[in-house]
């Protein structure tokens, strides 16, 4: 018996890399898997069918249970069509894996409306389409389900040179903890993956490009999709609101810390602007230091 045997998942841009390793292991546990890929380049120009037919091919091969699919993620009528895809073939939608992104990484000052646009609507606007036409099916179903949001540190913490990507996910990880709270009486989780892997998204950027054979298995993808199935568990039924960051054989959860600075009853006067000066400045040295993403 498989931990996800009966249940049905869709996972986006599962063609290669990330997504790719998700759907395997989670076929390889028993789920049925819609394999969804544009087939197009980094940047999401161009598309094509052999991407997710390999993922397809591979799960089969292995005894598993899977079907291709080729929208993209920002058309409406397409997530809609990922839905009735999985409907089709298996008869319900269990999980929704939102992973599809693209790249176009540039400083601010250099960036382009169309570089902003397109990657805050395939990472931000794709996610919701998605989500938005599994979410209706659970509610149908009555059921449960689960939904994994695909993050990142530069939207979480930051990264240089990644304005749009970083709002995007920043963007997503808000739309999680939302949904999070609207979800807890159907019984559907919603949580945050912010994954570091090297794959075709982040092969050749500062901090990945130029590793070796033990880099590229030190942060090989399928080192983070065990977390990813186990989140689509029964055991996980609690687990929602989250984010996780996952990097080779690393996890950790990821949560606010809130730090007084300064306080009094609210019914007394307010602040002065040098009372809040003097107060910010005895209580720096305290504050938590800013992060870095996560290195090879």
């Amino acid at each position: 018996m498989g931990k996800l045997d009966d249940k049905v998942a869709i996972v986006t841009g599962a063609g290669g890399g990330l997504g790719r390793a998700h759907a395997v292991l989670l076929a390889s546990h028993g789920a049925s898997v819609v394999v969804n890929d544009l087939g197009g380049a980094r940047d999401g120009s161009g598309a094509g069918t052999s991407m997710a037919d390999s993922v397809v091919e591979e799960i089969t091969q292995a005894g598993g249970k899977a079907v291709a699919n080729y929208g993209s993620v920002t058309n409406d009528e397409d997530a809609k069509n990922m839905v009735a895809a999985a409907k089709d073939s298996f008869g319900r939608v269990d999980i929704l894996i939102n992973n599809a992104g693209i790249l176009r990484d540039r400083s601010f000052k250099n960036m382009t409306d169309d570089e902003w646009d397109a990657v805050v609507e395939v990472h931000l606007k794709g996610s919701y389409l998605a989500t938005k036409h599994a979410w209706k099916e659970m509610l149908e179903q009555g059921d449960g389900g689960r939904i994994i949001m695909t993050s990142s540190t530069s939207g979480l913490i930051g990264n240089f040179g990644q304005t749009n990507y970083g709002a995007a996910k920043a963007g997503l990880a808000g739309f999680m903890r939302v949904l999070a709270l609207e979800g807890m009486k159907y019984g559907i989780t919603v949580n945050v993956l912010a994954p570091g892997a090297l794959s075709r998204m982040t092969e050749d950027l500062p901090g990945f490009a130029g590793n070796e054979e033990e880099a590229k298995e030190r942060m090989a993808p399928n080192k983070v999709s065990p977390t990813v199935a186990w989140l689509c568990t029964p055991e996980a039924a609690n687990v929602t609101g989250r984010q996780f960051c996952v990097s080779g054989n690393r996890v950790s959860l990821l949560s606010w810390q809130v730090d007084t600075i300064a306080e009094k009853d609210s019914i007394e006067s307010e602040w002065t602007v040098d009372e809040i000066g003097e107060a910010m400045e005895k209580s720096m040295e305290s504050w938590p230091k800013l992060l870095k993403p996560m290195e090879v």
